[in-house]
């Protein structure tokens, strides 16, 4: 079941950016890049930390931390920047409201299902963690969307 929701995951995240614009797709592809080189990263510090564990061992916590990464983490930085860049307030509320969602009801509906489980850390800590990746974020779509001076 668990391998099953995984896969539906990204299949279903990347189904939607066929309702993307191509320019849009294109214009935050490099920040939705650099949100899963994050997460990545916090992954990979959750093996030395044993922040959450997956059953079925390393492969599967790779493959588990692969789905959420590369599926729903990355498209939806997309989505979120094509509805809310520009409106600084916006991108705040909207990021509390979705990191809360994955880190209360969705969190125990996964945990439930078999997905992962946390251990050494707790939903608000990773929720202060997801929300300083946002703000960091934001700071680099800014700073690449920065108009180039001509000489």
């Amino acid at each position: 079941m668990p391998t099953i929701i995984r896969i539906g995951l990204v299949i279903i995240s990347w189904l939607t950016i066929f309702y993307l614009p191509k320019e849009t797709v294109k214009k935050y592809t490099p920040v939705a890049t650099f949100s899963s080189l994050l997460v990545l990263i916090l992954s990979m510090l959750s093996f030395r930390f044993k922040w959450w564990k997956v059953k079925g061992g390393v492969s599967q916590k790779i493959f588990n931390d692969f789905s959420f990464i590369f599926g729903p983490y990355f498209i939806g930085t997309i989505w979120i920047f094509h509805l809310t860049f520009r409106r600084f307030w916006l991108y705040g509320l909207v990021n509390i409201f979705m990191d809360t969602m994955l880190l209360y009801p969705l969190n125990t509906l996964f945990e439930k299902l078999g997905l992962y489980k946390l251990t050494r850390i707790t939903p608000k800590q990773l929720l202060y963690t997801t929300l300083s990746f946002a703000l960091g974020l934001y700071g680099f779509q800014l700073f690449i969307n920065k108009p180039k001076s001509s000489e």
